[in-house]
C-alpha cells in the first residue's frame, strides 16, 4: 500500500519541483544568490524523479505519466503567472515572459525524460547482457547434444556394422551347414543305390 501509494506520489513530486522553478530568478547563471546552484539540485531531483517513475511505472505509462505532469504544471504556471503578474515582475511582456517561464518548466520536464531514459537505457544494456549470456548456454548446450548426437551415430554405426558382420557370419553358416547337408545326402543317396544294387547282384 505504502509502495503504492509512493509511486503516485512520485509524478506529485515532479510537478511540485517543476512549479517551484516558477519562484526562482529568472537570471539563472547569478552565482551571487546561488542560483545556479539551485536549478542545479532542482535538475537532479527532476532526474532523479523520472528515473523512479521509470522503475515504478515503466516507459510507456511513465513517459505519459511525466508528459501530462508538464503540461499541466505549465499550464497552472500560465494561469499563476498571468493573474499574479506584478509579483512574478512580468508586467511588461507578458507573453515573452510566459514563454521563458514555459521553456523553464519544460527544461526541468526534460530532465525527468533524461532520468527515464537512462534507467531504460541501462534496464535494456542488462536486459542485452542476461540474453548474451542465456544465448551462450544455449549454444554451449547446442554444441553439446551435437557432440553427443554424433558419438550416438557413431555408436549406432559400429553396432549396426556388428550386426551385418553377425548376420553375414550366420549366413556363412548356414550356407556351410547346406553344402554339409548336401553332401551327406549325395553320400546316403550314393550309398542306398550301392546297396539296393548289391541286393539285385544277391538276388
Amino acid at each position: 500500500m505504502n509502495k503504492n501509494l509512493f509511486i503516485y506520489l512520485t509524478p506529485v513530486l515532479l510537478g511540485i519541483l517543476i512549479f517551484t522553478s516558477n519562484f526562482l530568478n529568472t537570471r539563472l547563471f547569478h552565482f551571487g544568490e546561488n542560483n545556479f546552484a539551485v536549478w542545479f539540485v532542482l535538475s537532479v531531483l527532476c532526474f532523479a524523479t523520472g528515473w523512479y517513475i521509470n522503475k515504478s511505472l515503466g516507459w510507456h505509462r511513465g513517459g505519459k505519466v511525466v508528459f501530462a505532469v508538464i503540461i499541466a504544471v505549465t499550464f497552472i504556471s500560465m494561469v499563476l503567472i498571468t493573474f499574479f503578474k506584478e509579483y512574478f515582475g512580468t508586467s511588461e511582456l507578458l507573453a515573452e515572459n510566459l514563454v521563458l517561464y514555459s521553456l523553464r518548466n519544460i527544461m526541468l520536464g526534460a530532465m525527468a525524460f533524461f532520468g527515464m531514459s537512462v534507467a531504460e537505457l541501462l534496464r535494456l544494456q542488462r536486459d542485452l547482457l542476461v540474453n548474451q549470456e542465456k544465448l551462450k548456454i544455449f549454444e554451449e548446450g547446442l554444441r553439446d547434444a551435437k557432440k553427443e548426437s554424433e558419438l550416438e551415430i557413431k555408436d549406432a554405426k559400429i553396432k549396426a556394422q556388428g550386426l551385418v558382420v553377425s548376420a553375414e557370419l550366420e549366413a556363412k553358416d548356414i550356407l556351410l551347414r547346406k553344402e554339409r547337408l548336401i553332401d551327406e545326402l549325395k553320400e546316403f543317396i550314393q550309398a542306398e543305390k550301392e546297396l539296393i544294387k548289391k541286393y539285385e547282384d544277391i538276388r
